[in-house]
Parts: C-alpha cells; sequence; structure tokens
C-alpha cells in the first residue's frame, strides 16, 4: 500500500534514518518549506545517535571542510539552544561547558601548540594553559602534567534527547518500524520515493541518512558509499559530585580520530552529566556488527580515566555502552547528491562527529534540496568522490 493509497500526505522528502542526522536534515528541510516523513527501522536515536557521549567539538578538528563544518554548526547549535518555544535550550541539555585538550608530556604539548597555531586561521579559540593552570580548570586533574588548551566553544548536549526534540520540533511524520527494502525509481530513472516493509511512500527526494547502514541504501541505487561500523564503547559511572566540569581528553585523542587503523585504539575523553554521572571514553576499532564486550578496551578506558583523573579509579562502573559509528575512508562525510541517480541525497559517514556536525549537514542539504546556495562549500562532501571506489585501494 503506498502512503497516498493509505490517505496519508504525500511528503516531499523521505529521510531515511531517525538519528541525529537524520533529524536535522527533516529540521531544516521543514524550514525550507519541505513536507517531510521520517524512516526507521527501528526507534528514534535507536543506533549511532543513542551510544555517543553528545560531544560538538571543534578542539579535535584539523583546519579543513569538517573544522569549516562544525564552526557552523556551532553557530547553529547555540541558535538552537537560544530557542525559547520550550523546544530546546535546557531541553535537551545544551551544556557550553568548553573542553580541556592536555598533554602528559612536553612533547605532546609542543604538537597541541603546532595543533592549535593552524586552527586560529578558522575561529577557533584556543587559549595556551601551562601545567601548573590546570588545576584552575579541573581541581581533581592529575598532578604533573606538561600543559594544555583550553576550548571555550567545545559543548555537549544529551544525544538521544537533542534528536527527539529536533525531530518534533520539524513536523515531520515520523514512522518508527519501517525498514526500507527499496527505492522507487521513475521510467526516466530518477528516485521517487522508498518501498518499505509497511508500503511504498512517493516522494519528490530521498535523503540516506541511515548511518552504518547507508551503504546497502546507496547499492540500491547502484552507487559506492564504503561506510563501514566503527565500534566504540563508554563507561558510565556511578553518580557524583561535580567534580569533572569540562570536557577533558588527552592529546591523543585527536590522533585516534584521523587514524584508519582497523585495530583497538583508545585515549581518554573525560566530562561529566548533569545528572551525576561520568562519562569515560573514548575507543575505536573495525570489527564490523560485533557488539560482545571487549575487555581490553574497557579495561583500557578504565586505567586511563584514572591516568587522567585519579580519584576515578576509586569510583564504580554502573555500566557500559557500545555504539558502531558510520566510518568513511577519507574521515569526511558524504553529503549531497548521489552520483548515479537524481532525486537520492546523502547525510552519512561522519563517525564520531555527527552529533557535532547534525545541523550544517541538515542546513546543507536542504539548501541543495531547494537548489540554493549553501552556506557552508558542498563539493568536499560530495558522495560522487567515492565512485569506483575498491576497498583494496585504500
Amino acid at each position: 500500500m503506498s502512503a497516498a493509497a493509505s490517505g496519508s500526505p504525500t511528503p516531499d522528502v523521505v529521510v531515511i534514518g531517525a538519528g541525529m542526522i537524520g533529524a536535522a536534515c527533516a529540521y531544516y528541510a521543514a524550514r525550507a518549506g519541505f513536507a517531510v516523513t521520517v524512516l526507521d527501522s527501528g526507534p528514534v536515536a535507536g543506533g549511532t545517535s543513542g551510544a555517543g557521549e553528545g560531544n560538538l567539538l571543534v578542539s579535535d578538528k584539523e583546519p579543513g571542510p569538517e573544522l569549516d563544518l562544525a564552526m557552523r554548526s556551532q553557530e547553529l547549535w547555540r541558535a538552537l539552544a537560544a530557542e525559547d518555544d520550550g523546544a530546546f535550550g535546557t531541553s535537551f541539555e545544551f551544556e557550553a561547558k568548553g573542553g580541556l585538550v592536555v598533554a602528559f608530556t612536553a612533547e605532546d604539548f609542543e604538537a597541541l601548540q603546532g595543533f592549535a597555531a593552524t586552527q586560529l586561521p578558522s575561529g577557533v579559540v584556543a587559549e595556551q594553559v601551562p601545567g601548573d593552570r590546570l588545576t584552575e580548570y579541573e581541581p581533581y586533574i592529575a598532578p604533573g602534567l606538561a600543559g594544555g588548551f583550553w576550548y571555550p566553544q567545545d559543548a555537549q548536549v544529551m544525544p538521544a534527547l537533542a534528536t527527539a526534540r529536533l525531530l518534533k520540533a520539524s513536523g515531520a511524520r515520523v514512522r518508527s518500524g519501517s525498514a526500507v527494502t527499496g527505492l522507487l525509481v521513475s521510467p526516466g530513472g530518477a528516485v521517487r520515493g522508498v518501498r518499505t516493509t509497511s508500503g511504498e511512500i512517493p516522494a519528490r527526494f530521498v535523503v540516506n541518512a541511515a548511518g552504518f547502514g547507508a551503504a546497502a541504501i546507496a547499492a540500491m541505487a547502484g552507487s559506492t558509499l564504503p561506510v563501514q561500523p566503527r565500534r566504540g564503547f563508554v563507561l558510565v559511572t556511578e553518580p557524583l559530585p561535580a567534580m569533572v566540569r569540562h570536557k577533558v581528553y588527552s592529546a591523543a585523542y585527536v590522533a585516534d580520530v584521523s587514524s584508519s587503523d582497523a585495530a583497538l585504539q583508545s585515549s581518554a575523553v573525560i566530562e561529566g552529566t548533569p545528572s551525576g554521572p561520568v562519562l569515560i571514553g573514548a575507543s575505536r576499532e573495525r570489527v564490523g556488527l560485533d557488539r560482545m564486550p571487549s575487555y581490553e578496551a574497557l579495561g583500557r578506558l578504565a586505567a586511563q580515566g584514572a591516568e587522567l583523573f585519579p580519584f576515578l579509579a576509586d569510583v564504580k562502573v554502573q555500566r557500559y555502552y557500545c555504539g558502531f559509528r558510520p566510518y568513511l575512508p577519507d574521515h569526511l562525510p558524504a553529503i549531497g547528491p548521489d552520483a548515479t541517480v537524481s532525486g537520492l541525497f546523502h547525510a552519512c559517514g561522519h563517525e564520531g562527529a555527527g552529533i557535532g556536525l547534525a545541523p550544517a549537514t541538515g542546513e546543507l542539504i536542504a539548501a541543495l534540496l531547494a537548489g540554493q546556495e549553501p552556506t557552508v562549500a558542498a563539493e568536499p562532501f560530495n558522495p560522487d568522490r567515492f565512485a569506483g571506489y575498491e576497498e583494496d585501494s585504500q
């Protein structure tokens, strides 16, 4: 049964994926005047978006297209948080808490100095903090660190709440439990909707925001998007007083983010939450969709967390959770029209930065749908860069 046959209004845009990226695409497409339906085989924020820390970071991004996207997203996140209609702001736990990146050695501190200097022309604010001043920012941080950099623009949201609130504010029709089984294609070869487990939905445009499932959607159009899941774990402690004030991570995290190594990598990323528990991440490894606990990864996170904040050695871990970041081999998301067929757009492959990059991604998709000039240059994110891609070429 089609959406039209069932009596439901026919949307202009179908967004595949009810995570943070899909929610942002729906929100900004709706603001551009499109009627939107959002589909997901599971619940809202049931995938990557519900298994992250909600990072809104500029501190870990080198100059280039991703940093440009992050800077625009920072503006949009703050605009969303300033909304006074009750839909945003504290309702999704937006915290402009800032980030502190620290170095254990003089060599790492020197590397941080060079990295921060390259970011300044892009508008990133970074303040050098000598080792003996780190306790001014974090009183319980480990002694003897070489120094760090304070990034006041870094922030955080509660990702599942933000996804749900943004979807609600979009006014989109959300259909959970509807898996996409195929694309509807016109006689001229353009995508004109989707076929799902609950019926056909015609639409002028389809946006593939399916996270680590985006490769399968692209394949339905005969295109290649080499999105792979990259597993990560986060430890959640018992509720504590406010002992970690900001997002704090070691210099090694920047290198881990940019690495293409499939093997396990981990580096301390610590932050408190409004409800009390401290979150300890972050690990990365490519192991398919294996959800089995990795005691090596969990052990590393616990040890690295205690190395950065010694009091954590005596704190109980209540639970851990696992998520799969949608990874593309060049570490840039795919945002834009499909390389093979018209009417299909992709918004995927943001890896661990999807929450932070979501608003600018949604704004970019909306501009492309409307045929308007986007605020952030679209070309670096064009999915056609993977045409003819072969796994063994990387």
